[in-house]
């Protein structure tokens, strides 16, 4: 217990409480508001202080850390402009349920409400975008604030809690005391699933002809992955993944069906809208994934529904059995009841698993291999190659995130690191760096466009400064191509303001940055590219890879808005 007669400040007590929850990184911008703060990370060195260009950046990189960690990501922002950057990358972190704590400065406290120099209201600017968010109004509540703050963004349902800390109360005086625990009257997580729900679905997936497992984020999120692969192996079950569940299965396996959704494969989102029974663990039903609710209503089937936050069940879809608990505890206690159980008849799944290859025969991924105009999908798959498929894969928001998506066949959960929910253009190079730190010998690769990385572009000062050897993969087709695309489909070729006029030359960009930069434009030189790029000569470079792509390129299949998941855009038969 510390001596209650030893007083130090505020700012002090704040990096006390970082040091206890055991930070490695912080990611932020200095400011009026947070200089106390910032002169005591001078005097300590138990964490490491990532200054990045733009406080919407330290934000994603914050995310990115989390996501690929599973700890929990911190941010620190000024007051006014300080904290209205950094709200993007909150609510990008809040869509995703991604656990982060941002500490945001504040005006004196005499002076909230009064219009001063760089104030806004932060906790209402946040309000709508946060699992929770905090206003320390006096000194002795610091540190009891950041332990709730770091306890409710890392349990139950996770996500992004903002402290906003004024400028006064981080120059007074009081001791240092951190809470051991946490316990709030208005907040108790459900952990354990009820045994009686997990029975019955049990006995329902044991007797299921076409059962489907439909695994999201959550499994992630929960550390589940290997519960999942247990699970799906023992009941013989295809399986699919969401664009944020990518990895909780490994893709390389037989029994998964590729990525459902908009822009996912044909027998995935088949299987999906046919089966009898449907198991989704750690997915939320979302529109981008099911579609039309009515379509996917047309069916008659039994849904089971696993998932940390009793509000996800049945808000969009309604389901027969829903069972609230973390995901990892359930299907542990699942794994054990089928323990019990006979070798599950496998054989009942015969013309289940014959209807499913036969979808899988229309080979919906295809491409045109022969082109003379470099393919996006060959540039991932290439990648995909020469990185033995064990990469950490960033990316930006359009097409190049579907082919991402698609064509990198993720085995290992919290490798594939993108915006799912919010759909946020610029997070692709942020991420690669929250990335690249917290884990500084893995292959890091961001996959972006040409329209994505000029919105965090900056960061390329910061990937310098740190001596961060991401490669940057872009898919450069001079357009905001999922823009573009839906112009095509659906507003009769009008390209309004799509179209990428005055682009910068991105190999003199990135020397400029006192990086190596790389045009390629011809798919002969596709390969050679990318084996350069991730060879041991370049392994501590950071690698600007600037692939001019075929403009006209589509992602397929697609489901168009307001259509039900079996009624796909296929491409043309190559």
């Amino acid at each position: 217990m510390e001596d209650r007669n030893t007083q130090i400040t505020g700012a002090e007590i704040v990096i006390r409480c970082l040091q206890e929850e055991k930070v490695k990184f912080v990611f932020g911008y200095p400011g009026g508001a947070v200089l106390n703060i910032y002169d005591e990370i001078f005097k300590q060195d138990s964490f490491k202080h990532v200054l990045v260009r733009h406080e919407q950046a330290a934000v994603h990189a914050a995310d990115a850390y989390s996501r690929s960690t599973g700890e929990v990501g911190v941010a620190l922002v000024t007051s006014g402009p300080g904290a209205t950057n950094a709200v993007t990358g909150i609510a990008t972190a809040y869509m995703d349920s991604v656990p982060m704590v941002v500490l945001s400065g504040q005006v004196p406290t005499p002076a909230i409400g009064m219009d001063a120099f760089q104030e806004v209201d932060m906790i209402g600017i946040t309000r709508p975008c946060v699992k929770h968010n905090f206003l320390i109004k006096d000194i002795k509540d610091i540190a009891p604030t950041i332990k709730k703050a770091f306890y409710i963004a890392a349990t139950g349902r996770p996500g992004p809690v903002v402290v906003d800390i004024p400028k006064d109360i981080t120059q007074q005086l009081y001791h240092f005391d951190y809470p051991k625990s946490v316990e709030m009257r208005s907040y108790s997580p459900i952990l354990k699933g009820h045994t009686g729900q997990i029975k019955k679905a049990v006995k329902l997936m044991l007797e299921a002809k076409r059962p489907m497992i439909y695994s999201g984020g959550g499994v992630i999120l929960g550390d589940a992955a290997d519960q999942l692969i247990k699970l799906t192996r023992r009941l013989g079950s295809p399986i699919t993944n969401t664009l944020m569940g990518l990895g909780g299965y490994p893709a390389t396996d037989k029994q998964f069906l590729g990525m459902l959704g908009m822009h996912g494969t044909l027998e995935a989102n088949m299987a999906m809208q046919e089966c009898d029974v449907l198991i989704a663990i750690g997915a939320r039903f979302d529109d981008r994934v099911i579609g039309n609710p009515e379509h996917f209503f047309s069916k008659n089937r039994t849904i089971i529904h696993i998932d940390v936050d009793p509000s996800s069940i049945s808000k969009r879809v309604k389901v027969d059995i829903p069972i609230v608990g973390h995901v990892q505890s359930v299907l542990g206690e699942m794994n054990e009841l089928l323990d019990l159980e006979k070798t599950p008849d496998t054989q009942r799944l015969e013309s289940w698993w014959k209807q499913i290859e036969e979808w899988r025969s229309k080979k919906c991924l295809n491409f045109d291999r022969t082109s003379d105009i470099i393919k996006p999908q060959a540039v991932v798959e290439k990648l995909w190659e020469v990185t033995k498929g064990d990469a950490f894969v960033t990316s930006d928001v359009g097409q190049h995130q579907m082919w991402a998506a698609q064509y990198y066949k993720f085995d290992k959960p919290r490798r594939w690191i993108n915006s799912g929910g919010l759909g946020t253009m610029g997070v692709g190079l942020p991420y690669a760096m929250g990335v690249q730190l917290a884990h500084p010998e893995a292959q890091v690769a961001c996959i972006t466009g040409e329209a994505s990385i000029q919105m965090c572009i900056q960061e390329l000062s910061t990937c310098k400064q740190f001596h961060l050897p991401i490669k940057v993969i872009t898919l450069n087709n001079r357009y905001m191509g999922m823009v573009r695309q839906w112009q095509e489909f659906f507003y009769g070729n009008r390209y309004s303001e799509s179209y990428m006029d005055a682009l910068p030359d991105f190999v003199k960009l990135a020397e400029a940055y006192g990086h190596v930069g790389m045009r390629i434009e011809k798919p002969s030189d596709v390969e050679g590219a990318l084996k350069e790029a991730f060879s041991p000569a370049l392994k501590e470079r950071f690698v600007f890879m600037d692939f001019l792509t075929d403009q006209k390129e589509n992602v397929f299949p697609m489901v168009p808005n307001g259509k039900g998941l079996s009624e796909m855009i296929l491409a043309e038969e190559l």
